[in-house]
């Protein structure tokens, strides 16, 4: 019977590092579970649910940061528009406006500017990613360069 307590230790910590193995996967815009539907316009989604709503149909992702922030790591399939350079507007006139558009940035300021202008140029589904990359890495969320 003196062997019960480390068999016992011996079980438990087995189970703490199995439970504790990675077995969920990292953030991905290709990868995971889909949303049941289209984020409300203006809406600022955690990490998760980011991931969700970019898998819908007819979703473009737009990385508002600069070149090099972009060059420096982004998320799969986005296209880089810097809200901050003179074109950005013009740029808008290039995109589909009856499309759903996940927007993201460095920390959540520029996305926000940047879905601020979309509205007002009509675009009528656009939401970004609460906390920007920041959040998406933070959360385990995978790039690419």
């Amino acid at each position: 019977m003196r062997r019960t307590p480390w068999l016992v230790a011996l079980v438990a910590a087995a189970a703490l590092l199995t439970g504790c193995s990675g077995s969920s996967s990292p953030l991905s815009p290709t990868t995971g579970p889909t949303a049941a539907a289209v984020p409300a316009t203006g809406s600022s989604l955690s990490p998760s649910d980011f991931a969700a709503a970019v898998k819908l149909p007819n979703t473009e992702i737009l990385d508002v940061r600069t070149a090099s922030e972009f060059a420096s790591g982004h998320l799969a399939g986005a296209v880089n528009l810097d809200v901050e350079s003179s074109g950005f507007t013009t740029s808008l006139a290039n995109l589909d406006p009856s499309k759903n558009y996940a927007v993201y940035c460095r920390a959540g300021n520029r996305s926000k500017t940047a879905t601020s202008i979309m509205k007002q140029t009509g675009f009528t589904s656009v939401y970004d990613l609460a906390g920007g990359i920041n959040a998406w890495t933070s959360a385990g969320g995978a790039v690419v360069s």
